[in-house]
């Protein structure tokens, strides 16, 4: 039954291997946009004064605002196809935690790490799950958020 697997000894060898840091400093009008996009008229997202009343540096980002940082990820050279033989894929779910509020003026690392692969049957056929995990620091090296994408190849 393993010779009928789709994952390679190449593709199981990146697991867990970690990105190149993409690093990105966290602007005023970014987060205000953000907010105004999606709604949300919070006065921490866009006023500088009442936020430092509250205790923060600037204005405080919303959650998954971090998210539009998610790409491009520098995964380096030789990175491997993890597809396989498959000519379909879909989002399979994302996950995110939030651990300390991101602040203009934060300087964002990110980095990126296959951190699991695996098959299952179905319908259609074998599937390929690719499960990502994408972890963010601030300027300080303390995890401001932390996501989990999930890739289905069919």
């Amino acid at each position: 039954m393993a010779e009928d697997s789709v994952i390679t000894d190449e593709m199981r060898s990146v697991v867990g291997v970690e990105s190149e840091p993409s690093v990105f400093e966290i602007e005023k009008g970014a987060i205000r946009r953000w907010a105004e996009a999606i709604g949300d008229s919070n006065p921490l997202y866009r006023d500088e004064e009442y936020a430092r009343s509250k205790g923060y540096r600037s204005i405080i980002a919303p959650p998954g605002f971090f998210a539009q940082y998610a790409y491009p990820v520098k995964l380096g050279q030789g990175r491997v196809r993890l597809r396989g033989p498959f000519t379909r894929g879909l989002n399979g779910g994302n996950e995110y935690e939030f651990f300390k509020p991101i602040q203009a003026g934060d300087v964002l690392t990110s980095t990126t790490k296959l951190a699991e692969l695996f098959e299952r049957q179905g319908s259609l056929g074998k599937m390929l799950f690719v499960i990502y995990e994408t972890t963010y620091k601030n300027q300080n090296d303390e995890v401001v958020a932390k996501a989990r994408g999930t890739g289905i190849n069919y």
